[in-house]
């Protein structure tokens, strides 16, 4: 499966932002651009479909920028993706249903199903909280100290 650069960036926008949630302020595009290395241009057109769809909300003025309109770990990976994917969650086409229903309704039923029910799953399964922790795990020149 590929995801394209608009879902790839949200999803590593919006775990910025949630890794930046529990401060309250809201964070600007130029911000996440700069920390991200992601053109400003691009986040501008995502943070538009992520609004569409009430991932986030904005604030406009000196202080203004985005924040996560739910907590972290009440926005899925499937939200996220959903908003900004265009044809990730489209069902699949036929392909031979004229002149092979038999198989068609096979490949439907044990393979295009199967697979868009195990992806959504998988999908759903997984949080911002979740890649939040999993994004601290694997921080440069994090150390585990023990204490006795």
């Amino acid at each position: 499966m590929r995801i394209s650069a608009k879902g790839r960036y949200a999803l590593a926008a919006l775990t910025f932002m949630a890794q930046q949630y529990n401060n309250g302020e809201y964070i600007t595009i130029i911000t996440i651009s700069e920390e991200l290395g992601i053109s400003k241009i691009y986040l501008e057109q995502v943070f538009s479909l992520l609004k569409k769809a009430e991932l986030v909300f904005s604030s406009k003025g000196a202080q203004g920028g985005y924040q996560l309109s739910r907590m972290p770990k009440q926005i899925t990976v499937l939200d996220v993706l959903s908003a900004v994917e265009m044809s990730l969650f489209e069902q699949t086409k036929d392909t031979v249903p004229d002149k092979a229903p038999e198989i068609e309704k096979a490949l439907r039923l044990s393979v295009f199903d199967i697979l868009d029910k195990s992806v959504e799953k998988a999908l759903k399964g997984v949080t911002l909280s979740d890649l939040v922790n999993e994004a601290e795990k694997h921080k440069e020149g994090q150390a585990i100290m023990f204490y006795i």
